[in-house]
């Protein structure tokens, strides 16, 4: 018996309408980041620095914009796969203006340094506990209409969605976990290397299960309708999907590698992230054969084009990402405009153009027309890239330079750029033409929104898309006939656990035995915690977004330990809430930055860093000198870090405010001293308590041997 009922075309609107707007507005972020490293001058304001920008650039692209598509792409996919309305229209409208939200609350906190100090993870714990709500308002929706749907098996797209859920979930609650200061300041749950290797088991599966997994849905469901022919292979697509999610969670050691992670930790993400050229290329592979025999319309439709690209720049990236996962490529690579490049091409090339090929076949449809101008489409595919093409070759090159200027030595055995600013002084024609590409990638998204614009000027939406199929017989749900696969396509919450179970036994192997081992995280009996004035220090490097720019990890090459030091042990770590080993050296590492240079090189050097580094491209930081330290918080800060294991003395909440004052007014006195009165500081400021972050750093090494 037929049933009639109609698809939610409103909901799909706003949200693609959503994905426009904040494509704009982080493509726009991005650029003006880009700017900011090559004109210091456009560091404007207190929040407009490129260490608050950037994060939000990138919270803007991956959750704003690529999230919105995300769920454009699902709430109109689902229902059309199921044959089935979404499960509820209140739960619709509460996760799209919950996660709106949340945007907003992230572009207003990330801006004024409210930060958790972690990458791609950086909203604090009030917007963190907003996240999962909304998560299971998308799930309740999600799974509430697979339960009711009308078809009887779950197609391909469907189980990349519930993975996706799955997964987010279970690495959003595990990496957000934190001891709350106040409203707007926490501290990790974990420290140092614990902290490191939960942080890139996050940072490594969001661009998994957030940029990749639901985009492979997106890619099995549009493609072949743009196309107009069936997925090349259905058996391949079950491969892909139970062998990337299995093996994707254990790759994401390989962002530390050299670094003071247990090795047999960093091996397992080097051997994970190799096997995953196998699955993810047979992705790649299975949508550009999903085109064949439709050639000919790719050089016609610029959806197709779109979409080629993008799957292309998915077999790029994800062939590259596991060669870089090797220790010898990863040597050369880390620290360096390689990985940003790398980063750009899945990001730009992938999420975006797949985004922008999505775009263009869904709007003519909602709105009941044609696209306005197909010519207009293609203006934007080949401005688009170009954008990637400039964008992303500069930045090769650029990487390259600095790993090669890092590493070279006289044949005297002394290093050839000892000064680290001679490195980014020569690759400042790439950032020149980095901005160039995100211009025109930029240039030709604005093109898209004329084109969306006029198309749906043309048209009306249809709100409520009618519909018939036949009601499904509940027997042939549970029915076992067929193909071996089909047993677990019909039954969504067995899907459901079966991926859980997947993706946990891979971060719990790589974690359990770091956490409950003592002997994997050595102690060294002279790392002491921080004083009240260097963890507020500390606590305003994080605000500023230093870690963006610096690394805290010295790694054992001869290039690194001659010109930073001794390299870094994982004890070193144990009190750093979060660890700030960094993932880019646009500066010089700092992990033993502590005495190399006198408090009022540092007190000048934030205020006009080319007044001690000739041609620096760092914004200063003359927001410190007229801030006072935040000394009313201090108590809260301490007894925060001793409920999280940090060993101060028990009252010591109480005298950490002398403490501090007493310190900063050494510093103070010191500088005095030291410029015969040229700089008096005054000790109620933030400079100070930088100086004093700064001048800790790698100090406690040397005093003793590790026990």
């Amino acid at each position: 018996m037929m049933q009639r009922f109609q698809y939610d075309n409103k909901i799909v609107n706003a949200y693609l309408m959503a994905t426009i707007v904040f494509g704009i507005v982080g493509m726009l972020v991005g650029l003006i980041a880009a700017l900011q490293m090559i004109i210091p001058g456009m560091n404007a304001a207190e929040w407009f620095t490129f260490g608050r920008l950037r994060p939000l650039h990138t919270n803007a692209v991956i959750f704003a914009f690529v999230g919105n598509g995300i769920f454009a792409g699902v709430y109109y996919s689902l229902q059309r796969l199921l044959k089935a309305r979404m499960f509820s229209d209140a739960l619709s409208w509460l996760h799209f203006w919950g996660w709106q939200l949340i945007i907003v609350a992230a572009a207003i906190t990330l801006p004024l340094g409210i930060t958790s100090g972690k990458e791609y993870a950086e909203l604090e714990w009030p917007i963190d506990i907003a996240i999962t709500l909304v998560w299971v308002v998308f799930g309740i929706n999600m799974f509430g209409t697979i339960l009711k749907r009308r078809e009887r098996h779950l197609y391909v797209a469907i189980w990349f969605y519930i993975a996706t859920w799955v997964t987010v979930a279970m690495l959003h609650i595990v990496n957000s976990m934190a001891i709350p200061v106040s409203l707007f300041k926490s501290y990790s749950m974990y420290a140092g290397v614990q902290d490191a290797l939960v942080q890139w088991w996050y940072g490594h599966n969001a661009v998994a299960f957030f940029l990749t997994t639901p985009y492979l849905g997106l890619m099995y469901y549009f493609m072949p309708k743009a196309a107009n022919r069936p997925v090349y292979s259905y058996k391949l697509s079950i491969i892909h999907f139970w062998a990337l999610i299995f093996i994707y969670i254990w790759a994401g050691p390989h962002h530390l590698l050299y670094s003071s992670l247990p090795e047999w930790t960093q091996t397992l993400g080097i051997v994970f992230s190799i096997m995953l050229i196998a699955p993810s290329w047979g992705g790649m592979l299975n949508g550009l054969l999903t085109l064949r025999g439709a050639w000919d319309r790719v050089r016609e439709e610029p959806v197709l084009k779109f979409m080629v690209v993008a799957v292309t720049a998915y077999g790029m990236s994800t062939l590259e990402g596991p060669l870089l996962s090797t220790k010898l490529l990863n040597s050369i690579s880390h620290f360096t405009d390689w990985t940003i490049a790398h980063v750009h091409v899945g990001g730009l090339g992938w999420n975006g153009f797949l985004t922008f090929g999505i775009i263009y076949w869904m709007i003519p449809r909602l709105f009941g027309t044609k696209l306005y101008s197909k010519s207009l489409a293609n203006a934007h595919f080949w401005i688009g890239t170009l954008g990637i093409i400039f964008y992303a070759i500069p930045l090769y090159f650029a990487g390259f330079t600095q790993s090669l200027m890092w590493k070279q030595f006289t044949p005297d055995g002394y290093l050839v750029y000892k000064n680290f600013l001679d490195t980014l002084l020569q690759i400042k024609y790439a950032y020149w033409l980095r901005a160039l590409g995100g211009t025109l990638y930029l240039g030709g998204a604005l093109i898209m929104v004329y084109n969306v614009w006029m198309t749906v000027k043309a048209g009306k939406l249809v709100a409520n898309e009618d519909a018939e199929a036949p009601a499904l017989d509940k027997a042939e749900v549970i029915s076992d006939g067929g193909y071996w696969h089909r047993w677990i396509e019909r039954r969504p919450v067995q899907m459901l656990v079966a991926s859980f179970v997947l993706v946990a036994i891979g971060g719990a192997i790589e974690m359990v035995p770091t956490f409950l081992i003592k002997s994997n995280i050595p102690t060294i009996t002279a790392v002491q915690p921080y004083t009240p004035l260097e963890l507020v220090g500390r606590d305003i490097y994080i605000r500023e977004g230093c870690y963006t720019c610096h690394s805290q990890m010295i790694r054992p090459f001869r290039s690194e330990t001659v010109r930073y030091g001794e390299y870094s042990k994982a004890g070193e770590f144990v009190y750093d809430h979060p660890f700030q080993w960094g993932s880019k050296r646009t500066g010089p590492d700092l992990a033993r930055e502590g005495g190399k240079r006198p408090d009022s090189w540092h007190y000048n050097h934030m205020y006009n860093p080319r007044s001690t580094s000739d041609g620096s491209l760092m914004p200063p930081y003359r927001v410190m000198y007229g801030n006072d330290i935040d000394v009313a918080s201090i108590a809260a800060k301490i007894r925060a870090m001793q409920t999280l294991g940090v060993p101060y003395p028990e009252g010591f909440d109480q005298q950490a405010a002398d403490d501090l004052r007493a310190q900063a007014q050494a510093i103070v006195e010191r500088m005095e001293a030291d410029t015969k009165g040229e700089i008096k500081a005054d000790a109620n400021k933030e400079i100070i308590a930088m100086i004093a972050y700064l001048q800790r750093l790698g100090t406690d090494i040397g005093k003793t041997a590790a026990k």
